[in-house]
C-alpha cells in the first residue's frame, strides 16, 4: 500500500441527488481503529485513531502526559503479538530505558486504561491548573514574522493526502521559524494528529520536556519547532500539547475555545485562530510576532 493510501479503506455508497439515487459504488473512507498504549505491560490509554505513525502517536501521547521527558527515556516501542494474529497492530508496548521507571501515575486515574475517543484528547482534566501541572510556561525569546503564521495553514494542504480522498481526517504540522515543515500527520482525531507530530520530534531529539534531566543535556536542534498548525478548532488539549512540547505558537484553521485561550495565556503560547488567506485572529502573547 502506498503512503497516501495508508489509513484508507473502501465502502459501498449510494449518492442521492434530490430524490434520485445513483448506482451503488465504492467510496474511500478514513480508517478508525483502537490503539491500546501500554507502558511496561500496564494499559495507559486506548485511543481511536487512524493506523499509521503509531509509534510516534504513542510517544507523543506519553510525552504530552508528562510520562516521557525525552527520547533518552525510551528503551523500545513495539507492537504486541505477531503479524497475522487477530488484533495485531492495535496494541503497542512502550518500555523505558534501562534502570528507569516511567511514572504512569501522571495520567489521571479517571483517564488511565479507559477509552479516549477520536474527538477527546484530555478527558478527565478539570482546570487550567490541572493542565499546567505537567508543563511550565514556554519562555519568550523566539520572534516570528507575522507572515509565517498568516501562511501557516497553507502547509496543511500539502500533507492532507488522505483528507483529499476521504474528507474525514484532521491534519497537524510543525513548522520552523521560516515556515518550513518539520513534521506532519493525519488522523481521524485532531489530538492524535498532534501527538503524531510531537512524537516525531521527540524521537528525533528535537523536543525535550522542561523536566528533562540536566545530567543528559542535548544540543539545541538546528531548526527548533516554532509553530504547531492544526486543522479545525484550537481546543485546550491542543494548546496543552504545544506547551508541553515547548512549541511557542499554535495556529488553527478554525476558532479557539475559552479554556484554550486561558491556557495559552498562562502557558506562554501565542494563539492564532482562523488562519486563512493571509489573515488571522491573535488572542495571546502578541510580542512573539515581530514586524512584517
Amino acid at each position: 500500500m502506498s503512503r497516501e493510501e495508508k489509513g484508507i479503506t473502501r465502502r459501498k455508497v449510494v449518492r442521492f441527488s434530490e430524490s434520485r439515487a445513483a448506482t451503488p459504488e465504492e467510496d474511500s473512507v478514513a480508517v478508525e481503529e483502537p490503539l491500546e498504549i501500554r507502558v511496561s505491560g500496564d494499559t495507559v490509554a486506548i485511543t481511536m485513531r487512524t493506523p499509521g505513525q503509531d509509534r510516534e502517536l504513542a510517544v507523543g501521547f506519553l510525552f504530552s502526559e508528562g510520562i516521557l521527558r525525552s527520547v533518552e527515556d525510551l528503551g523500545g516501542v513495539t507492537y504486541c503479538g505477531r503479524p497475522g494474529e487477530e488484533g495485531w497492530g492495535n496494541i503497542i508496548e512502550v518500555t523505558p530505558a534501562p534502570g528507569l521507571v516511567l511514572e504512569i501515575e501522571r495520567v489521571s486515574a479517571s483517564r488511565r486504561g479507559t477509552l479516549t475517543t477520536a474527538a477527546c484528547g484530555v478527558c478527565g482534566r478539570r482546570s487550567v491548573e490541572d493542565l499546567m501541572a505537567v508543563c511550565s510556561p514556554v519562555p519568550p525569546g523566539l520572534v516570528l514574522a507575522p507572515q509565517v503564521v498568516a501562511r501557516a495553514t497553507e502547509h496543511l494542504r500539502d500533507v492532507q493526502r488522505n483528507f483529499a480522498r476521504t474528507g474525514g481526517v484532521h491534519a497537524a504540522a510543525v513548522l520552523d521559524a521560516h515556515g518550513e515543515v518539520l513534521a506532519s500527520a493525519e488522523d481521524v482525531g485532531r489530538h492524535n494528529a498532534v501527538d503524531k507530530v510531537v512524537g516525531t520530534l521527540v524521537l528525533g531529539g528535537a523536543v525535550r520536556s522542561s523536566r528533562a534531566s540536566p545530567s543528559s543535556p542535548a544540543p539545541p536542534p538546528e531548526r527548533p519547532p516554532a509553530v504547531l498548525v492544526v486543522s479545525g478548532r484550537a481546543s485546550f488539549e491542543i494548546v496543552q500539547k504545544a506547551a508541553v512540547a515547548r512549541i511557542p505558537v499554535v495556529a488553527s484553521v478554525s476558532a479557539a475555545s475559552s479554556l484554550a485561550i486561558d491556557l495559552a495565556e498562562r502557558s506562554g503560547v501565542t494563539l492564532a485562530t482562523f488562519v486563512r488567506g493571509g489573515h488571522f485572529n491573535l488572542y495571546t502573547h502578541p510580542a512573539r510576532l515581530g514586524r512584517p
